[in-house]
């Protein structure tokens, strides 16, 4: 994959403890990052030590790759510089820093018994290179000829270089066909696919001799960066493909040919943390499985069977994801509804009920409060059926298509054993919803051949609906059986879910503003 966005943590704090009796306290922040899945804590780094202060804004910043999908936990301990007092310490996720209005978030610190230890400041900000997208162009002149009828057919093979040595694929360029002075259609890469944001990092190009069988004739290689790239803007720039083999074998060796940069130019994209730093709200919905395909909640074979010792797979789903987007939604405030049971008090089937019980206002307090008024609906309701995803759809879209400026975004998660009712009504309703700020994540739980999500899920085949085809690629679905660790270790496996089904999110966020020309809010300086 590629590298990911690089997150740039500027720290100060305000109102530390005054240890120190003659001058005031010399402060340094140890920043401890949690090992995903466990509860160990690993230094990352520290900032320096700035001398007799208080009120300390550190210059040192600590640059974290930033993963939408995954819950980044980090600890901030202050201390004093050359001893062992303990100012304080505060723990947030990454993602609530990015997630806080304008990319800053104030937290109290704690850790000193009876005494009120200050604040940490945290600014969270993108770094820039991150955003680059690159458009260039070459061609070649006089390559090697290597099929035995006809001349060759060339492409190019671009390779990143990693910090090991070792060389990542990042770009291929379509075959020229029959011909040794080839001209490539324009591409675009992002900078940070072409050198993980380091413009003097080797980026190596393969030249190769395309054949049907897939054994394809190495021609020769060339090397260069991206700083040398686009130093391009101004001149040509040739590069002499060489194929060392046969450079040892004869003197007269000159080249294999040429290949001749013909345009280089840059652009910025705006990312997702732009949207979200520029006030862009996610705003999350649950819809879960009632029907009676599920088994009877109070046997331990059902999948909505809670022991005392452990959750359902539901409800395990459901934090998993829950737990990571709450940090981008400001209200905390989730609409959580079933579907396919029948409802008090007059046993009416419903496919849109909320887990509250309040049609007025079906929105629960924090993931906690979904999971409270979950257990409480398996309660009162009586499980039954069909499996429609349709109405739930339709619901979240209409409130989708209220805002569409780009200031909220609606992710839905739809939890269910599997076998879908109306799939004509929900292909429909995706097609239509896939023009909306909106996502859908669908889990599947137990044991059920999950054929027809796959068709939702649109990304082998462009879903469609009665000719109409998806504007956007909206819905992501995982089965939950993938997931579940033999060793039993759920923060793990949960961890997983939740990177795969939440890894598409920005992307389809970005897609959404893309085609509609909407640009990020600029988040005001101060």
């Amino acid at each position: 994959s590629v590298p990911g966005t690089k997150v740039e943590l500027t720290v100060s704090c305000r109102n530390l403890l005054d240890m120190d009796t003659f001058s005031k306290s010399d402060p340094v922040v140890v920043l401890f990052v949690q090992v995903s899945g466990s509860s160990e804590w690993k230094e990352f780094g520290r900032t320096e030590v700035i001398d007799n202060t208080l009120n300390p804004d550190f210059v040192r910043k600590f640059v974290l790759d930033y993963y939408f999908e995954e819950k980044q936990n980090l600890r901030f301990d202050v201390a004093l510089f050359g001893t062992q007092d303990f100012l304080g310490q505060a723990f947030v996720a990454l993602g609530e820093v990015i997630g806080s209005q304008r990319g800053r978030l104030e937290r109290p610190l704690t850790g000193v018994p009876g005494k009120r230890c200050g604040t940490i400041l945290l600014l969270a900000e993108e770094l820039s290179n991150c955003r680059d997208i690159v458009t260039m162009q070459l061609c070649a002149n006089k390559l090697d000829k290597k099929d035995f009828f006809g001349k060759s057919d060339p492409f190019l093979v671009f390779y990143r270089s990693n910090e090991d040595g070792t060389f990542t694929i990042c770009h291929k360029t379509e075959v020229v066909k029959n011909t040794l002075n080839p001209v490539w259609q324009p591409f675009t890469i992002p900078v940070r696919a072409l050198c993980n944001g380091d413009y003097d990092r080797t980026v190596k190009i393969d030249v190769y001799d395309w054949d049907r069988d897939g054994s394809h004739d190495f021609i020769g290689e060339f090397a260069t960066s991206y700083r040398e790239l686009s130093r391009a803007q101004s001149q040509f720039t040739v590069y002499e493909v060489l194929n060392p083999r046969k450079k040892c074998k004869k003197k007269k060796y000159v080249n294999s040919g040429t290949v001749t940069l013909l345009s280089f130019s840059v652009e910025s994209e705006f990312t997702f943390v732009d949207y979200i730093r520029g006030g862009t709200q996610l705003n999350f919905t649950v819809a879960i499985d009632f029907t009676a395909s599920n088994g009877l909640p109070s046997q331990p074979t059902s999948l909505h069977y809670a022991s005392p010792y452990q959750l359902s797979a539901y409800a395990l789903a459901l934090k998993a994801v829950g737990e990571i987007i709450q940090d981008y939604d400001s209200d905390k405030l989730f609409p959580a509804y079933g579907f396919g049971a029948k409802v008090p008090p007059d046993g009416k089937i419903s496919h849109q009920f909320p887990l509250n019980n309040n049609v007025e206002n079906p929105s629960c307090a924090g993931i906690e409060g979904v999971l409270e008024s979950y257990l409480q609906s398996l309660r009162t309701v009586q499980l039954y059926g069909p499996t429609n995803f349709a109405p739930v759809i339709n619901q979240v879209a209409g409130t989708a298509a209220q805002v569409t400026d780009g200031s909220q975004y609606h992710v839905l998660l739809i939890i269910t054993d599997g076998v879908i009712s109306d799939m004509l009504q929900t292909k429909e309703a995706i097609v239509t919803a896939s023009a909306l700020p909106m996502s859908i994540i669908i889990v599947g739980v137990g044991p059920a051949e999950f054929e027809a999500m796959e068709e939702l899920d649109g990304d082998e085949v462009r879903l469609s609906s009665r000719g109409r085809y998806a504007e956007r690629d909206i819905v992501q679905f995982v089965p939950f059986r993938d997931y579940v660790d033999d060793s039993g270790n759920q923060v793990l496996s949960m961890a997983r879910l939740a990177k795969d089904v939440l890894a598409e999110i920005p992307e389809q966020l970005l897609s959404y503003m893309k085609t509609r020309d909407i640009k990020p809010r600029r988040a005001d300086p101060e």
